[in-house]
């Protein structure tokens, strides 16, 4: 649901990005990918993640469509990377942001009440992949459901970003910029010194 394939251009823009918040010391889970060692060790983190935007319910809502967004399956998801938790400060910090997802989750719940007769995290869960497919996929589009459209691609976008950015998330990639060295590498292609035969860039 997430479509993860990220584009060299988009990582190093929401590397960027992120790179602003890193510092933050609230996050519980949230770790910046691209930080020193060094910094890791020297913040203690708290033992959970108090919202500093959002509030408990609607927290609860953004960790939940952060998990579906981006599952936990056979690998770490949203939730161990702690995503919501990135998601909540960067709105924090945004305000033209911030009425646009208080909006987006009153659609989604009026909208999962009106369909389902329930709010949208007492559903099954199969329900709740039912009900963002109508959101997030083209072919299953729906009238009537733009507003929840425009939230979905929103809150898809920054959970994405949360991610990506976060050590479990460009673990994930395989991204050579996680990797340290005591001493510098030597050029692995010494059958093409000139690079005229490179396969393409992976990221």
């Amino acid at each position: 649901m997430a479509r993860q394939n990220v584009e060299r251009r988009e990582i190093l823009r929401i590397v960027t990005i992120a790179a602003g918040v890193a510092a933050f010391p609230g996050f519980s889970k949230w770790t910046f990918a691209c930080g020193h060692p060094a910094e890791a060790f020297a913040q203690v983190k708290p033992a959970s993640y108090t919202p500093v935007f959002f509030n408990a319910t609607e927290y609860a809502l953004v960790e939940l469509l952060c998990a579906l967004i981006i599952p936990s399956d056979e690998t770490p998801g949203a939730r161990e990377a702690g995503v919501a938790e990135f998601v909540d400060l960067m709105v924090s910090r945004d305000a033209a942001l911030q009425p646009r997802f208080r909006a987006g989750l009153r659609w989604l719940e009026a909208h999962s009440r009106k369909l389902r007769g329930k709010p949208f995290a007492s559903l099954a869960p199969e329900q709740q992949i039912t009900t963002l497919e109508s959101l997030a996929y083209k072919r299953k589009f729906r009238p009537g459901e733009e507003p929840g459209r425009e939230f979905f691609d929103l809150i898809r976008e920054y959970a994405v970003m949360g991610f990506y950015t976060s050590e479990v998330g460009l673990k994930q990639l395989d991204f050579p910029g996680l990797q340290f060295y005591a001493e510098s590498p030597a050029c692995p292609h010494k059958d093409d010194p000139e690079h005229r035969h490179l396969p393409p860039p992976r990221f």
